[in-house]
């Protein structure tokens, strides 16, 4: 017999061994302390014929409510000021929304008045009605800014009063909710 040589053995079975890809790593839960530890198994290079150990597994996951200090959550010296940016931002959002929704109940009721609508209907009814809640008082058409028919001659004469005071009082209300929006708004 001759002597072991440094050279791997070229046989099937050696060959068919080396190139079998190692199994995965599988976690290994234990009975006693219910904790999860991964297990590497040792994968072996077809040059060589050694093991060479396989890289660990990846660590878990954690939860949102898990997370340390400068996670999302968690408590850490930033999250007591994200929580209330994150209410002045939404903040901002419902009043800027409100002031917009005051401006287009406005804008539809000056429509309206313009084409002049059917006031028996009931949903003409009530926008006329909520315009006259949100016109802010100086630009009600009952004792308007500026009126174009003092007499209550001319209905077209009134179609301008309309469309003036009211698309004056949207206007008014846009720019609040955009300066209400900035000043609510947490700076960048």
């Amino acid at each position: 017999m001759s002597a072991p040589s440094d050279q791997p053995d070229p046989s099937p079975a050696a060959l068919k061994k080396a190139t079998t890809p190692a199994p995965a790593a599988t976690p290994k839960t234990s009975k006693a302390t219910k904790t999860t530890t991964p297990r590497t198994t040792a994968t072996p290079t077809a040059a060589t014929g050694t093991a060479e150990p396989a890289a660990p597994a990846e660590p878990a996951r954690r939860r949102p409510w898990q997370r340390g200090p400068g996670g999302s959550s968690g408590g850490g010296p930033g999250a007591v000021e994200a929580g209330i940016a994150t209410f002045r931002t939404i903040l901002a959002q419902v009043v800027w929304g409100v002031c917009a929704l005051f401006a287009l109940i406005l804008a539809v009721a000056a429509l309206l008045i313009a084409i002049d609508a059917n006031t028996s209907n009931d949903l003409v009814d009530w926008v006329l009605a909520r315009a006259d809640n949100v016109d802010l008082g100086f630009f009600d058409l009952a004792n308007p800014i500026k009126d174009w028919d003092e007499a209550e001659t001319d209905p077209s004469q009134d179609v301008k009063t309309a469309l003036f005071n009211y698309g004056i009082a949207a206007i008014v209300w846009l720019i609040l909710g955009r300066v209400l929006d900035r000043i609510i708004r947490p700076g960048k």
